[in-house]
């Protein structure tokens, strides 16, 4: 068949062809996502109001307290646990550039030369001969035409999973601030439990003084001596193991903060210390959009659907394409006239015959994937679910107990004053004020304890609400598919 023939034939077939693999790529629609396993209000919604909330304000503008502002600033900084975050987002993306590329064809350009020598056997004057060819030319090899969509998913599934790692990305950015908003706490109410156990060891210590004066008198005896002396003992071993406590909450807080951070003083008590903004819940349903970590969930069980379509899709004949066009010749100085062009195109068509039930092993991994991935989702909805409704019980119950607690601390100290009284005027032994002194001490702790927690209650509900990840930054830049 000559060349104009086969020329008009591929011009015939062409159009036909090109409409084909336009429409056979066009992959099934996504299956929507399963109903969310979410009740639909949370436990005492009615006291905090039940409707839909605004979005959640970012860090900078939630919590209130500058001092811990700045060391926020500082752990977003120099967080490794957040940096190494970022660099998955980044391999993420450069894995979807390079899955991407596999729906283009790898162009390149080639030049190449051979000399040879042909055998006296077979040459056609029956003597050895030497031989040049030249080639230079552009093209593709192997270019599979994605008809049936194994590409496209693919491409979907990588697209996926770095938008899953970008959002994994934000809810560590959430989590930091949490965690660095919990340790910044736990630091101020130690120093403020020790501040309470260094005065009283120091009024033990006046004690002491007091009753060894009186017992060298003989105005007080030798078991009162001994009940001081093991008072003041008790409150140096609190303030020893509260120092202890410092010290590690304070090296937590620089492991968080990636760097040595140092407080300034407190401006006063920790049942004084404004921390943050009241939030309300609003719906359940708001955890899906807000919370990183159920979006970073969705686009697994997204990226997992588009892998069992592709396994479903290696299943049918893979076509792929070959092609060059260039000049060939014989001498170098001629390599690049009109009649040296050349040009190739090798179409290539592979059915799946026998693969040893490799084909069908893939398709099997990918659908229970898939099932891990629908689990994982569901999971991570109800646990964010319970974290909001932790932190809403938290709210509402501490704020009671701290209120019983604040009476039971002054009643111990109208007793402690009582039980003095009685023992100066000889009306009861010196028992009874040992035990009104260790109980108010208690009670005091107890109180800046529950101080703490019901601050740490507000940084829990801003976190289980989602903190405000949708506010920071994403590096995942829209991209087609």
């Amino acid at each position: 068949m000559s060349a104009p023939r086969i020329r008009g034939w591929a011009a015939r077939l062409a159009a036909p062809a090109l409409c084909l693999a336009v429409g056979a790529c066009a992959t099934a629609p996504e299956a929507p996502l399963p109903p969310a396993p979410l009740p639909a209000a949370y436990p005492d919604s009615r006291a905090d109001g039940g409707a839909d909330a605004p979005a959640l304000p970012a860090w900078r503008d939630f919590f209130l307290d500058a001092e811990l502002r700045r060391i926020l600033a500082v752990a977003l900084d120099n967080s490794r646990d957040l940096r190494a975050a970022e660099l998955r987002v980044r391999e993420a993306a450069a894995a979807y550039d390079v899955q991407r590329s596999g729906r283009y064809p790898f162009v390149a350009a080639s030049l190449a030369g051979t000399r040879a020598q042909v055998a006296p056997a077979q040459s056609p004057t029956g003597r050895s001969m030497l031989g040049n060819q030249f080639q230079a030319g552009i093209g593709f090899a192997d270019w599979e035409l994605d008809l049936w969509g194994r590409l496209r998913s693919l491409n979907r599934a990588a697209l996926d999973g770095w938008l899953a790692a970008d959002a994994a990305r934000r809810f560590a950015g959430t989590s930091l601030v949490a965690q660095v908003a919990d340790a910044y706490l736990g630091l101020r109410e130690l120093d403020e439990r020790l501040a309470l156990a260094r005065r009283t060891l120091a009024s033990r210590d006046e004690s002491l003084r007091i009753f060894r004066r009186r017992h060298a008198l003989g105005a007080a005896s030798r078991l009162n001596l001994t009940q001081v002396e093991l008072l003041r003992q008790q409150a140096l071993a609190q303030v020893a193991q509260l120092e202890q406590a410092r010290a590690q909450q304070a090296a937590l807080l620089d492991l968080l903060a990636g760097t040595p951070v140092t407080l300034a003083p407190a401006a006063g008590p920790l049942g004084d210390l404004r921390l943050a903004r009241e939030l309300a819940p609003g719906l359940p349903s708001a955890l899906l959009q807000e919370r990183a970590d159920v979006v970073a969930a969705e686009h697994a069980l997204r990226a997992a659907r588009a892998n069992v379509q592709a396994a479903r899709a290696a299943f049918f004949p893979r076509i792929a394409l070959t092609a060059s066009a260039g000049a060939a010749s014989t001498a170098l100085d001629s390599l690049f006239e009109r009649d040296s062009r050349a040009w190739t195109v090798a179409p290539a068509l592979a059915l799946p015959v026998f693969n040893g039930g490799r084909l069908a092993g893939q398709l099997g991994v990918s659908e229970a994937r898939r099932e891990q991935a629908l689990v994982q989702y569901e999971r991570a909805i109800q646990g964010a679910f319970r974290d909001v409704a932790d932190a809403l019980a938290a709210r509402r119950w501490l704020s009671g107990q701290a209120q019983a607690l604040q009476a039971t601390v002054l009643l111990q100290g109208e007793r402690a004053r009582v039980a003095k009284l009685r023992y100066d005027s000889g009306a009861a032994a010196y028992l009874e004020v040992l035990d009104a002194e260790r109980e108010r001490f208690g009670a005091e702790q107890q109180l800046v304890q529950l101080q703490r927690q019901q601050l740490s209650a507000q940084v829990a509900l801003y976190r289980a609400l989602g903190g405000g990840a949708r506010r920071l930054p994403e590096l995942a830049p829209a991209h087609d598919e």
